[in-house]
């Protein structure tokens, strides 16, 4: 009988310790689980001081990308003060302001290969140093400078303009097809580079490379191309007239427009005045008012009507 009571004993806290083992271990997991939740739900997302930007411009035919974190005033002076003068700076706040080339490009006379580069100043009261160094992977300035590093230096006047500009504001502006001018803007100064694209280049090129075989797409697009550029009128004039003639069984009142343009451009008014009145019946057709009010127009200017 002693040992029937010590078996039963035994067994009783052999399965005692085993559900007090399952109950330890389920606790641990629920308390696990509920950390893991605390720790994910106490993240809290807030808005940064200096929010990043991205801004995609194209110049010309040339693809330019420029990201950047931007710091406002918040009441605060700024150059000569927060950003001292004379002193390196990252020009915007966080990691490095990059601007990236999608074909080369010229800064200050200096071609400046396709890639990406780190915006740097020195600002001062007058002017301001631009640097487009090759190492964007700095938080801040670089720690130690190289000079072999700089693939183009730009002194540029600092304009005083007549109103504060809140946050740090970069723009690209005076847009034409070979080059544009980046601006940067804060408080009451506004630093202006110019760079340049090689759009003449490539799309001379082309026109050389495709003449071999020309559609009148191509015709066309060589002779505005032309017109825009204040190229060869002549040459215009012929490549305009051959798109015309191909597609004289269909023709385009939008490219008729532009064969009155390079005509009158280039001095023959008759023609410019027949193309005119061809790409006003066209637009008048298709109920275009745009193109009906420039014809109209033109038409006036060179005594058509």
């Amino acid at each position: 009988m002693v040992l029937l009571t010590d078996k039963l004993l035994y067994m009783l806290n052999f399965m005692f310790l085993k559900l007090k083992i399952e109950i330890m271990k389920k606790l641990f997991t629920l308390i696990l689980v509920l950390a893991v939740s605390f720790a994910v739900n106490a993240q809290i997302e807030a808005p940064q001081p200096s929010p990043s930007q991205k801004i995609e411009q194209k110049v010309g035919l040339t693809d330019v990308t420029l990201e950047y974190s931007r710091p406002s005033m918040r009441g605060r002076e700024i150059f000569g003060n927060l950003v001292p003068y004379g002193k390196l700076w990252r020009t915007g706040a966080n990691k490095n302001t990059v601007i990236t080339f999608g074909t080369d490009v010229t800064i200050a006379g200096k071609t400046v290969k396709a890639g990406s580069y780190s915006i740097f100043t020195t600002p001062n009261k007058e002017n301001w140093e631009v640097v487009f160094y090759t190492d964007t992977q700095n938080w801040g300035t670089p720690e130690k400078w190289d000079d072999a590093k700089v693939a183009a230096k730009v002194t540029a006047k600092a304009t005083t303009i007549p109103m504060d500009v809140e946050t740090f504001t970069f723009t690209f502006d005076n847009l034409t097809n070979d080059s544009a001018v980046l601006s940067m803007l804060w408080e009451n100064t506004m630093i202006d580079v110019r760079f340049g694209v090689p759009t003449d280049k490539t799309v001379t090129a082309s026109i050389t490379k495709t003449m071999n075989g020309p559609s009148a797409d191509d015709y066309y697009t060589a002779a505005r191309f032309y017109l825009e550029s204040g190229k060869d009128i002549k040459q215009a004039v012929t490549w305009i007239d051959k798109a015309i003639d191909m597609t004289k069984e269909q023709p385009k009142f939008w490219w008729l427009r532009q064969q009155s343009l390079i005509h009158a451009k280039a001095g023959n008014k008759k023609e410019a005045i027949k193309a005119a009145k061809a790409s006003l019946k066209g637009a008048e057709k298709a109920g275009n008012a745009d193109y009906i009010k420039m014809n109209n127009e033109s038409l006036k200017e060179w005594g058509g009507m």
